[in-house]
């Protein structure tokens, strides 16, 4: 195998595709990176059994092949070549040559045969939206997937697509975080859970403009196509929470928010709790105004936010830092939060109330007297 590129194209490729890699395996290869040249074309893939990304881009092809190499080592040696076109050479003993600007190397490669190959997502349903967009319905729900490894669907979010419409949800037990766009169509009406550790590196995959990604659901994978970069991961099994009967919306107090000054008044409260020191914020909603306070050995702190609406001095406790990432996460500057009992969730949706692209529910902490 001999090629060339760019080198700046070949380690975006390897970065890339190296969240994919095992860091440690019994099978060698699942610690590299399998390289294959045909047709001009240059794709590079890392696999770990469970998640799988692919990608590939053109190149100078003067002899057709396919390798493997360990990922860590020859990321280290691409990234501190000098910018500069890039020349791979392969013999059949797979002694691997590279050679950028003044800068060589000689190194081992695996046969491409060790590699095991990704799986084949057969199409049932398909859905295509903008990258922009399902990077961010990602980065305003993924904070809220369960790590609890007793309940794996929930370690997930789930997608659900309707005839116009895809609504993504992420639940850990203590909070909710939903998602709603329009689709411009749909292939059916299905839904599936996919890994919340899959979707991070999607989330990052995924550009600033909103060019078309196609999701792909199968049997038991989902493939994600971004461009000119795949990525395969396995479908979460299990029940998902019916988080629609579990979403209180018979509340009786109902308060305008300005997202920005609460998160900044969270913050100032939260400055006395900590990993060792943790309390729950107590939060006294009156009328036109919530007062924060905390109480640790650090010490007491207090703060006062205006809000628009009268809260009836309902007083209820809340986990700092899981609020604050509701507030900090809903899409819009001004939101509604909607009360009832202090022992009832909070919930934050639009102001408008014919507008349903997003709601986030925070479950309340028991205060002692």
């Amino acid at each position: 195998m001999k090629f060339s590129c760019e080198k700046l194209v070949l380690q975006s490729a390897i970065a890339t595709t190296t969240r994919a890699v095992a860091t440690k395996s019994s099978i060698p290869a699942l610690e590299g990176l399998l390289l294959v040249c045909r047709d001009g074309t240059l794709t590079v893939t890392g696999y770990n059994m469970q998640l799988g990304i692919r990608t590939r881009f053109a190149c100078d092809a003067e002899e057709e092949g396919a390798l493997v190499l360990n990922a860590r080592l020859f990321g280290d040696i691409v990234r501190r070549m000098p910018d500069d076109t890039l020349t791979l050479v392969a013999d059949d003993a797979l002694t691997v040559k590279l050679h950028c600007g003044d800068a060589d190397f000689d190194i081992v490669g695996l046969a491409a045969g060790d590699f095991p190959e990704l799986p084949v997502v057969e199409e049932k349903n398909a859905i295509s939206l903008g990258e922009n967009t399902l990077a961010s319905m990602i980065r305003q729900t993924s904070f809220a997937v369960s790590t609890n490894e007793a309940r794996p669907v929930h370690m997930g979010s789930l997608f659900e697509v309707y005839v116009d419409a895809l609504t993504v949800v992420s639940v850990d037990g203590f909070r909710l975080a939903l998602r709603r766009v329009k689709l411009d169509k749909a292939a059916g009406v299905f839904s599936f859970v996919a890994p919340g550790t899959a979707l991070n590196e999607v989330e990052k995959i995924c550009g600033e403009g909103d060019d078309p990604v196609v999701v792909t659901l199968g049997d038991r994978h989902i493939l994600f196509e971004i461009g000119d970069t795949e990525l395969i991961c396995r479908r979460l099994e299990g029940e998902f929470l019916d988080y629609k009967n579990a979403i209180p919306r018979k509340n009786s107090i109902f308060l305008t928010v300005d997202t920005r000054t609460m998160i900044e008044s969270l913050e100032r409260v939260g400055v006395v709790i900590n990993e060792k020191l943790k309390s729950p914020v107590r939060c006294l909603f009156g009328d036109g105004s919530v007062t924060f306070s905390a109480r640790t050995p650090s010490g007491d702190a207090k703060d006062v936010c205006r809000v628009g609406g009268d809260g009836r001095n309902l007083e209820i406790g809340f986990n700092n830092r899981y609020l604050t990432e509701a507030l900090r996460y809903a899409p819009a500057d001004t939101v509604r939060m909607e009360l009832n009992t202090g022992v009832s969730p909070a919930i934050i949706v639009p102001t408008d109330e014919s507008d349903d692209s997003f709601l986030y529910m925070v479950l309340p902490v028991r205060l002692r007297a």
